[in-house]
Formats: structure tokens, sequence, C-alpha cells
């Protein structure tokens, strides 16, 4: 197994304003003049954290995390208005422009692989590679499997918590109920809600089940931001067309990518990344065993830092490191 790299500290941070009233926290790490890379989170909602940094070299790569809008430091906080994926597509150019950056990685998991495939596709000639995880479509199959059926068959125990705070004449499109009670006036309904959606997300985002990663997306703040976000944009099909992604491969079929997925992610099945590979032909598909959704997991993890070590060698043409 590969360690992640040691923990880091910013060299660099930024407040970048975008479209009102959101302004972006952004930070940069490692080399200065290294091979640019953006850590495109996930969520939507969810933010960037230290443990963002550490699946890059340091001493090889120019390494920017930001926090999407309404997530994370990024502010106001939780904030929905003039949040849409086209928004955040415009907005990955206005910080590319501000750090001077003609080119570009990008590392996306979950909806940072949406946002990822969103952006390359729109701006295919400023993206040099793309390391994706736990690829998500945002089709209607994909939104309805964890959020209406399926999934919850497979944790009917969880699920039956999360559909506890919804009545029962109501649970027929449980998106559009949660919608209704995270954008609701009411604040201590609010956190019901999005608590009891981040906990859902939280108890199926491993293949083992660790309360680490439940306390973490059922911490007040992130919980809001990633419970309102998550549902303001799956009720509103992500803000993209029917099937768009897929569609729009041709654009970016040259672009190198590696595609790292858990065979048993039952947030973004393993269905989402088999269909990406087979209309991606610069692409390479690791499915990892024994690994579910989330980044942290021991096989993903290390899949993810081989990744971007063999993502520099391509774009660097470095010798391999001895093994």
């Amino acid at each position: 197994m590969q360690l992640l790299y040691p923990s880091i500290k910013p060299y660099a941070r930024h407040d970048l304003a975008v479209e009102p009233p959101h302004v972006l926290y952004v930070d940069e790490s490692g080399r200065e003049d290294g091979l640019p890379v953006v850590f495109i989170h996930g969520g939507p909602g969810g933010g960037c954290d230290e443990l963002s940094r550490r699946f890059f070299d340091p001493s090889v790569y120019r390494i920017i995390t930001y926090d999407q809008r309404g997530a994370g430091r990024s502010t106001p906080h939780a904030s929905l208005e003039n949040n849409t994926t086209a928004h955040l597509v415009a907005d990955l150019e206005v910080l590319r422009q501000h750090l001077g950056i003609d080119q570009w990685v990008l590392f996306g998991g979950s909806w940072g692989s949406t946002l990822a495939l969103a952006y390359a596709q729109a701006h295919p000639q400023r993206v040099m590679g793309m390391i994706l995880r736990g690829i998500f479509l945002c089709r209607d199959e994909d939104i309805h499997w964890f959020y209406q059926q399926g999934a919850s068959r497979i944790f009917p125990d969880y699920w039956e918590e999360y559909e506890s705070l919804i009545p029962e004449a109501e649970r027929g499109d449980m998106v559009g109920a949660y919608y209704r009670r995270l954008t609701g006036d009411d604040e201590i309904c609010q956190m019901h809600a999005a608590r009891a959606w981040s906990a859902w997300e939280g108890r199926c985002a491993t293949l083992r089940p660790s309360a680490q990663v439940v306390d973490r997306f059922t911490e007040c703040r992130r919980a809001l931001a990633m419970a309102r976000i998550e549902c303001h944009y799956f009720i509103h099909k992500a803000f993209l067309e029917p099937n768009q992604l897929l569609r729009d491969m041709p654009k970016i079929a040259h672009i190198p990518g590696i595609l790292v997925h858990g065979r048993y992610d039952m947030i973004c099945p393993l269905d989402n990344a088999l269909a990406l590979h087979r209309n991606w032909p610069g692409s390479e598909l690791q499915i990892i065993r024994d690994a579910g959704h989330s980044a942290g997991e021991p096989g993903i993890a290390d899949a993810l830092v081989r990744a971007t070590q063999s993502m520099a060698q391509r774009l660097l043409k470095l010798a391999p490191e001895a093994e």
C-alpha cells in the first residue's frame, strides 16, 4: 500500500470573489512551479480539508484546493443563490485565470468527478489529464438509486432512519420532501433534515462501517451545506441535460484519464464508471476490490496516490520510481 503524503501547510491562500454573493476559499500548496492540479471536492457542498492535499507529491505538484459555492469555508455558507453546475464550471475558469495557469490536471471524486467532466467538456483545451474517483454521472437513475429505491434495499436499517423524517404520504419523492424541509424557514427542521440526509450518505460511504466518516458527515455545519446544496442540485437534475456527460465524451476522448472505483460502491454504483470508460478511449479503469465509495478507504487511497504518480510521470515524462 502507498501511504498518503505527509500533511503540509498551504504556501498561499486566496479569497476569490466570483458572481455575487459568492467568495471562494482557495489555497495552494506543494511546489510553486510544479504540475498544476486542482482538487474538485464532492457533494456538491462537501468542501476541502487537510486530507485533500495528501494525494499529491508536493515536490512535483502545485496543489490547488478550493471550496465550491456555499461549501466549506466559502461564503455565504450553504447558499443556493446563483449555484448551478454552469456557475461552478465558470468558477473553475475564473480560478485558473486568477492563478495564471494555462493547463492543469483535474482530480475529482463523486460529485467532483461530475464537475470535472462538465468542466473538461466545456474547456477541453485547458485540461492535461484527469484522475476521477467514485464516478457519478448524475443521471436520473443514479439519483433514484440512492435517494429513492436501490441502496435502500442494501441498507434497509439505515434507510429506515433516513425515511422516518418524512411522512408516509410524501415518501414517493424523497428528494422533493427533503428539499422542502431543507429550504424552509424553520431552522430546527432544516438541521434535523440535514443531519438525517448526511447520515444516510455517510453510513453508505464505506464498505466497513466507519463511525469517523459518519461523524464527519453529520457535523452540523458540514451537514447543512452538503444536504442543502446536494438536494438543490438533485431536484434540478444537476442542472445537466439528459445523459449530457456521456453524450459529450467525444470532446475529451483524447485526454488521458485514470478512473478509480470501488467494486462495492453503494452511493455511485460501478456501472457509472463502466459507462464512462466505454465512452472514453483515453481512460484507464481501476476497479478496487474490498472498497466502497470513500476516498479514505485504504484500497482507494492507495490507487489514487499511484494514479497521481502515474499521471505526473506521463505528463512530465519522468522516470518511474523504483519499486
